[in-house]
């Protein structure tokens, strides 16, 4: 129901061209303190909802998507289990955030966009614009994103009858990682173009576990259990698919990841080998 009833977002903001910016500073900020992936996409989405209602100054908004970031840390998330026809299921506690890994104000005004910006942060002017945010999200921050529903399809992305290539697995537990660290990747992606904010969070994450799937050459691509889960066909997954997974000419060899921490651009990741070898 929260997922379907979530405000929709046009986007028309003025500022669109500055949201990948943003985006991205939202999400080195995250990883510094280990923020789980709910509070990133949280944090993206409260900004969103305030660029399209919003028209400030750029060095306002760098004011803002911090405190979206402070305030979806803060929040007491819980995973959104969904289907088009059935009641949400919520897991108390599985986004919580410890608090020590909440951003510190003093880290904050380090960052060097601040300094660039000739912005410093003060606790009243945080708690102030705190304040603004609930006030403009109703004091609403119990929204579904597509971080909530990627953990929800994960355990079942993979499945011992699934072949590979047409070969039977051979190794589920690896399979399982290269599945976990694909969807982690599209779920970025997702998170970094507006383009996909005019689909619901479950579609994309769905969509996100469609394309892993499609990389790693495991067949059926889209198999009855992840349809009975999702609630969504293979057709209906097809033009978020298309955001996602454009055709990669890469040739067959062993599978490689990003290091931790290192940035990769989705061309650079697209060119990647795709094929397992066990």
């Amino acid at each position: 129901k929260e997922n379907l009833q979530r405000t929709s977002i046009r986007p028309c903001s003025p500022q669109l061209s500055l949201r990948r910016y943003f985006a991205d500073l939202i999400a080195i900020v995250s990883n510094r303190f280990k923020l789980c992936p709910a509070a990133r996409h949280l944090a993206v989405y409260l900004l969103d909802l305030f660029m399209d209602r919003y028209d400030i100054s750029v060095q306002q908004l760098h004011m803002v998507a911090l405190s979206c970031l402070l305030l979806a840390s803060k929040t007491h998330h819980k995973t959104f289990c969904h289907n088009h026809s059935a009641t949400i299921v919520f897991n108390p506690g599985k986004f919580e955030e410890r608090e020590d890994r909440v951003p510190k104000l003093e880290t904050l005004n380090s960052l060097g966009c601040m300094s660039s910006m000739n912005l410093v942060l003060t606790k009243q002017g945080l708690l102030h614009m705190e304040l603004l945010l609930l006030e403009t999200f109703q004091w609403n921050l119990y929204l579904p994103t597509a971080a909530h529903f990627i953990e929800y399809y994960l355990p079942v992305a993979v499945n011992e009858t699934d072949l590979h290539d047409g070969w039977p697995m051979v190794c589920m537990e690896k399979t399982m990682l290269y599945m976990s660290k694909y969807a982690d990747y599209f779920l970025e992606v997702s998170l970094q173009d507006h383009a996909f904010l005019r689909f619901v969070p479950s579609l994309v994450a769905a969509a996100c576990v469609a394309s892993s799937r499609v990389i790693l050459h495991l067949c059926p691509t889209w198999p009855p259990c992840l349809q009975c889960l999702s609630a969504y066909t293979w057709e209906q997954l097809l033009p978020s698919n298309k955001q996602k997974c454009p055709q990669s000419t890469a040739q067959s060899a062993q599978m490689v990841y990003p290091v931790q921490g290192q940035s990769m651009s989705l061309h650079q990741y697209m060119q990647l080998p795709n094929t397992i070898n066990y």
